[in-house]
């Protein structure tokens, strides 16, 4: 029997690191009857930080679900990481979520992750909620941070509470549809509190900002904003059910507030998440794509009788094998089921389905649209953004695009008995994340890790160390430097090739030329009257973009060319596909150093947050960084700074920051884009590129 998907709400806490999204999502079990006990991160005794890793830095740094209920609701609520680093377990998680709660701290705001991850629900068009945590803290001020929301992030908080009380005299909040005070004690227990009036000296503010909150929602009924208008008060369901609009929408995003830490606020939250966020069914459906990503104008309708889809949008391995995390978009899945992975072409059977409770798992038998869930032990190699489907209706599912690493470390065993166990770990850890990638270095032999900055290599090293029992030798952290070229240059090159028997034979003239900024690479042909035949095209295209891999500086990926083949000529005999792709590559190595190459390196956008008495400091040093400062925002413990930044300057940051600002400061960073690198930088770069290859020619 299906279950009534419109009691599903599928839903992800996100923000920037340490707003106190884990103990949210600790204080929602503990709320919903899932745990008796609600773990705290400062302890490491939570429910969805279940990593030796996460425990120890209280951190999160995978995303975790776990399933509860509330007022007869269904929750899927997934928790994932602040940290910059891992990002994609935010961006992946947005991708089959309904709805989420945006935290963000009383005293810190809307901080540098809380705009990657908001930008994130955008793209994805995931309807929230805001939750302004730690109310309780020094320095909190709920309707700055409402002014940060519209100012930094340009969205329209819906304000459905107002704080009773500040920092430590916070201790509850006034509900402004129902116009009461709830107000708790200070046991710290979730359930200790009173519904009263709303208190005298608040009246007044609790009246305006009603006024503006029916005045806003009622913006989704023309109806009952004109009866409004005539003095004809709205049903507080008429209200509802506008926000609920509002909401699905994105006009608004209905604001909360309270202290996760200290249980205050809470239901108010759980409330909103089943009055306002979208059921399964209310989600603009997932778009099919055909085989290159391109939309066919079919979607995967949200119902049980609909032929099975499901996205796997995570791959996990655990102490009990290989995990693949679904969300099914529609139809109904069996365990014995067979069903087809149409990016593989390969069919897989369902031997076990568990419903994932953070660490633990509960067996199931069947699970339908809207479902979250895992499969156990797939066989054929599924991976994240991997469409899953019925074998007789096969589709595509909007595929997701992963951010290429910009930063690499080398490893080696620290003896030959571990090369075929680090082997196995590594393969197993590409599976679970897209942005670690892993690469044999062709001239040193050395096995090259790549990811998303410093503490995400760590991480991976310390994983590999712990949970795979691998001891490394680790490398110092290299750069992803890129190349790219200045100026245009039109030029002709042939193949010839006679020693018995056919030979080979490819003229080609061509103009290669810098493209825009982030195009790639782009590859056209004018050729006229047959000079180079059609059918060898193709392969002078494949052959030009294979060679983008290796650039003509320092041998570097190649990025923003174009080349245009405008003219050739071809031998009846000689001539052959082959002969085309080497014209090709003698091309590209005669051509690229003429055509001014430039060395470019990735820039970082990096947010600091320092006290005032440190922000000279932090400024000079970001200067001899050769960062470009891009704003100063002061907060009210401190000032934030915004800088642009060359990755090569930003290692090891964290330590210098901490000895200038007496340990109080703390930053962010993520890339931003590719630029030229200064003539003496690159100079050295390429010097350094070329000792490299040298002493791993004589090795």
């Amino acid at each position: 029997m299906s279950a009534d998907l419109s009691l599903y709400r599928n839903i992800g806490i996100f923000a920037h690191v340490d707003a106190g999204k884990t103990t949210t999502t600790e204080r929602i079990l503990k709320l919903t009857g899932k745990i008796h006990k609600a773990g705290d991160t400062h302890d490491g005794s939570t429910t969805t930080d279940f990593m030796e890793q996460e425990a120890e830095r209280g951190i999160t740094i995978q995303s975790a679900a776990v399933t509860c209920f509330w007022k007869g609701h269904r929750l899927n609520v997934i928790d994932t990481p602040g940290h910059v680093d891992f990002t994609v377990e935010v961006y992946r998680s947005l991708k089959v979520l309904d709805g989420g709660i945006g935290v963000f701290c009383g005293s810190g705001g809307v901080e540098p992750q809380s705009e990657t991850n908001w930008r994130y629900a955008n793209d994805a068009r995931v309807a929230r909620l805001i939750f302004v945590n730690k109310l309780d803290r020094i320095g909190a001020d709920f309707f700055r941070v409402t002014e940060q929301v519209k100012k930094v992030l340009g969205a329209n908080p819906l304000i459905m509470v107002l704080p009773i009380g500040r920092e430590d005299t916070f201790t509850g909040v006034v509900d402004l549809l129902t116009q009461k005070a709830y107000i708790w004690d200070e046991s710290g227990q979730p359930e200790n509190y009173t519904v009263t009036d709303i208190p005298a000296d608040m009246a007044d503010d609790a009246e305006m900002y009603r006024t503006q909150l029916i005045e806003t929602a009622l913006e989704q009924d023309d109806d009952l904003l004109m009866a409004y208008m005539e003095g004809e008060e709205p049903s507080i369901e008429d209200l509802k059910r506008c926000i609920r609009k509002g909401c699905r929408d994105m006009a608004f995003f209905p604001t909360f507030c309270g202290s996760a830490f200290k249980n205050k606020g809470m239901q108010l939250v759980l409330d909103a998440v089943v009055d306002y966020l979208p059921s399964p069914t209310e989600v603009d459906p997932q778009p099919l794509t055909d085989e290159e990503g391109n939309e066919t104008g079919e979607y995967a309708i949200v119902s049980a009788d609909e032929p099975f889809r499901a996205l796997a949008f995570k791959i996990m391995d655990d102490r009990f094998g290989a995990l693949t995390f679904i969300r099914i978009y529609s139809g109904v899945l069996n365990k014995g089921d067979t069903i087809l992975n149409s990016f593989t072409g390969k069919t897989e059977r369902v031997g076990r389905m568990v419903e994932m409770y953070a660490n633990d798992r509960i067996d199931l038998t069947s699970a339908q649209a809207g479902d979250i869930l895992a499969l156990v032990g797939l066989k054929n190699n599924t991976q994240t953004g991997h469409t899953l489907c019925d074998v007789k209706k096969p589709c595509t599912l909007e595929p997701m695009v992963f951010p290429e690493p910009v930063i690499s470390i080398s490893v080696a065993p620290k003896d030959k008995g571990s090369m075929e166990k680090m082997g196995v770990a590594i393969g197993k850890m590409v599976a679970e994340d897209p942005t670690f990638r892993v690469e044999t270095d062709e001239d040193s032999g050395e096995t090259i890790l790549k990811g998303m900055g410093e503490l995400h290599l760590d991480i991976k090293v310390d994983i590999l160390k712990r949970t795979y029992g691998v001891e490394l030798v680790v490398g110092q952290p290299q750069v992803a430097y890129r190349e790219t070229i200045t100026r245009a240059v039109e030029d002709s090159y042939t193949h010839k090739k006679q020693s018995g028997g056919s030979g080979q034979y490819g003229k080609i003239d061509y103009r290669i030329r810098p493209g825009e900024q982030n195009s790639g690479f782009k590859f056209s042909s004018t050729v006229v009257g047959g000079n180079v035949p059609k059918e060898y095209i193709p392969a002078l295209e494949k052959s030009f973009a294979g060679m983008m891999a290796t650039g003509p500086l320092a041998g570097f990926p190649v990025l923003d060319v174009e080349i245009e083949v405008f003219d050739g000529a071809y031998h009846a005999v000689d001539s052959s596909a082959i002969a085309f792709e080497i014209a090709a590559k003698g091309a590209f190595r005669q051509t690229m150093p003429k055509a001014g190459p430039q060395l470019l390196e990735p820039i970082m956008k990096v947010d600091v947050f320092t006290p005032e008495d440190h922000v000279g400091d932090v400024i000079g040093d970001l200067n001899r960084r050769r960062g470009m400062i891009q704003g100063q925002e002061a907060g009210v413990t401190g000032v934030r700074i915004k800088a642009d930044v060359p990755l090569s300057e930003m290692f090891g940051y964290i330590s210098s920051l901490r000895t200038m600002t007496s340990g109080r400061g703390q930053f962010s960073m993520e890339f931003s884009h590719y630029a030229p690198c200064p003539a003496n930088v690159a100079e050295a770069v390429v010097a350094k590129e070329k000792e490299k290859k040298a002493a791993a020619a004589k090795n």
